[in-house]
């Protein structure tokens, strides 16, 4: 019987000597580098295809509860000896859960690479979910509800998504809810592990001061031979059909605060629609900073609130556009009415010629600068290999950008902008 083999390709080579391969081992496993000359750190992070909206509604909150988990231990180490090693050698070691993926990263001198490469795979790989340490979590992460229920500017964003999306999983909190927390049970948790932490879901993510072929090696012996090797598993399709987004809908928390909290969800896109950059541009320039249209209205014209911004977000299969404003509960109205003033007027004339090339140079500079630090280029090609199925060079990106005109940019303000408006206000009337 012939042995299945892993098989390997340069994804791009940048005239600064940048080099991102990529190999994909037998089993589906995903094993993406960018070699950074000039650098002596490194990036290492574990990427699992598999989020919030991945649960069922007896499920809410397994994912992120998961990755609280398994930093408390594997068949191997202590949660002592999962961080304590990492922090040794100056090194920083995190996790964080979205609504379609999780990540576990490190990142460390180019010395202690295969260090954070065997901490890093131990801990995703062979979690010991022990009941008592599922019991201890849970405590903690209901801690962590209660701490997000007391902090308006961010249970503003879950109520939106509640209203907006409805009681799927898209509308549903990342961290789940203290009922849903407290039935959780170990048997359950442990089942959604095994289901979904297997490596054709997978992207191993690597950049900085690196060897593409070492880094193949020391994964493929972390995973073991036989399961490095062995055919992926064929399984059927995730779930993951949005409800379509409810147009109009309100949602209102009252709480006895000081201030106002107030997001506005208009239309969006799906995260690989190609108009995305056109979005990102007019983004910019209606809220995206303080020479953006929004704050320029609302805080620096009339002093209505101290933060005021807008912002996008995108999923596989949807995605809205938002506007958030914290302000005192008497300006609510008078927020909300400039705020209606300025969508409306982009989405009916689009941008001005000045804001059109500031948009574009936001996007250009946030791209640039941020390719400057290793975790940022790690973060980057991982997302390009699970999320869109393509890594193209920062050339692309900035000539993408440098391509959208203002009529495409009106086009889609006139498409987004002029839906009915879903409200989420968090106030103490």
């Amino acid at each position: 019987m012939t042995a299945r083999r892993a098989s390997t390709r340069t994804l791009l080579e940048g005239a600064d000597g940048a080099l991102v391969r990529l190999t994909t081992l037998p089993n589906g496993l995903r094993i993406v580098t960018e070699a950074v000359p000039g650098v002596r750190s490194v990036s290492f992070g574990a990427w699992v295809g598999v989020g919030s909206r991945d649960e069922t509604p007896q499920q809410t909150g397994a994912a992120h509860f998961l990755e609280h988990l398994l930093f408390k231990g594997t068949s191997s180490r202590s949660a002592w000896e999962i961080t304590a090693p990492v922090e040794a050698v100056g090194g920083e070691m995190n996790a964080f859960t979205t609504k379609e993926y999780t990540c576990f990263y490190a990142r460390v001198l180019d010395t202690d690479l295969d260090l954070a490469i065997d901490v890093v795979t131990d801990l995703v790989l062979h979690g010991a979910l022990r009941s008592q340490d599922i019991e201890g979590e849970r405590a903690v992460i209901l801690e962590e509800i209660a701490m997000n229920e007391d902090d308006a500017s961010d249970l503003v964003h879950d109520l939106f998504m509640g209203t907006y999306y409805g009681p799927g999983p898209l509308g549903r909190s990342i961290l789940g809810s203290q009922e849903s927390i407290r039935s959780l049970s170990p048997a359950g948790i442990r089942g959604f592990y095994r289901r979904n932490y297997v490596p054709e879901r997978m992207v191993i993510s690597v950049a900085g001061a690196v060897d593409h072929d070492h880094i193949v090696d020391m994964v493929r012996h972390a995973f073991g031979d036989g399961f490095a090797d062995a055919a992926p598993v064929v399984r059927s399709a995730s779930a993951r059909q949005a409800r379509v987004p409810g147009r109009g809908g309100r949602g209102h928390l009252h709480r006895p605060l000081e201030q106002a909290n107030v997001v506005v969800g208009l239309g969006g896109i799906r995260r690989t629609d190609e108009r995305r950059y056109a979005l990102g541009v007019l983004n910019a320039a209606l809220g995206g900073g303080m020479s953006s249209r929004l704050f320029q209205e609302v805080r620096e014209n009339r002093g209505l609130a101290y933060s005021v911004f807008s912002f996008t977000t995108s999923f596989s299969d949807t995605g809205y556009t938002g506007v958030y404003a914290g302000c005192l509960p008497d300006k609510v109205d008078d927020v909300l009415e400039v705020c209606e003033s300025v969508v409306g007027d982009i989405a009916a004339h689009g941008l001005t010629d000045d804001e059109l090339a500031r948009g574009k140079g936001q996007m250009r500079g946030g791209v640039v600068l941020g390719q400057e630090d290793t975790g940022a280029r790690m973060s980057r090609i991982a997302k390009g290999e699970l999320l869109y199925d393509e890594v193209p060079s920062i050339n692309e990106v900035l000539q993408r950008i440098d391509k959208v005109t203002a009529a495409e940019v009106a086009e889609l303000a006139g498409e987004l902008l002029t839906v009915p408006a879903t409200y989420a206000l968090i106030s103490p009337h």
